[in-house]
């Protein structure tokens, strides 16, 4: 394919982002035409979903080679390394935890000062630690 006949596609989709006390919101415009939908809202813990991405994004800068170790890494993003090598465990949850962390239907035991302690790192045992950990009380009240 020659550099004449590519062609690109721009896609403009106009939204405001709305701060609310602890969470981020993404509203879209009304649409004149058409049916009116209803904003999906997440029950999503935002401080644990910035700390899931940090530790992915330090971990891929790791795997990357930008960084020889983690005392360089932290010297370059400037934050202690003690937290960033707690913060990298996070990569290690397994992949279920973490997808339903994202989707906002993580476990009631999952919370980020919990992740931030010590946890199994084998998976068989993440899901007995946290199906057995004492309970979150704004989980067990949506129960309810």
């Amino acid at each position: 394919m020659s550099a004449a006949s590519a062609s690109s596609l721009t896609v403009r989709v106009p939204l405001a982002i709305r701060r609310r006390p602890g969470r981020k919101m993404v509203v879209t415009p009304a649409v004149a035409t058409g049916p009116v939908v209803p904003s999906a809202q997440t029950h999503a813990d935002p401080a644990l979903l910035e700390a899931l991405a940090r530790a992915f994004r330090y971990q891929k800068l790791l795997d990357e080679g930008r960084y020889a170790s983690i005392t360089e890494m932290a010297v370059g993003e400037r934050i202690e390394r003690g937290y960033l090598g707690t913060l990298l465990r996070l990569t290690l949850l397994a992949p279920e935890m973490v997808e339903a962390i994202l989707v906002g239907q993580r476990p009631a035991t999952v919370d980020l000062p919990r992740l931030m302690g010590p946890f199994p790192t084998a998976w068989d045992g993440q899901r007995l630690a946290f199906a057995t950990a004492p309970s979150h009380p704004s989980q067990s009240r949506r129960a309810a």
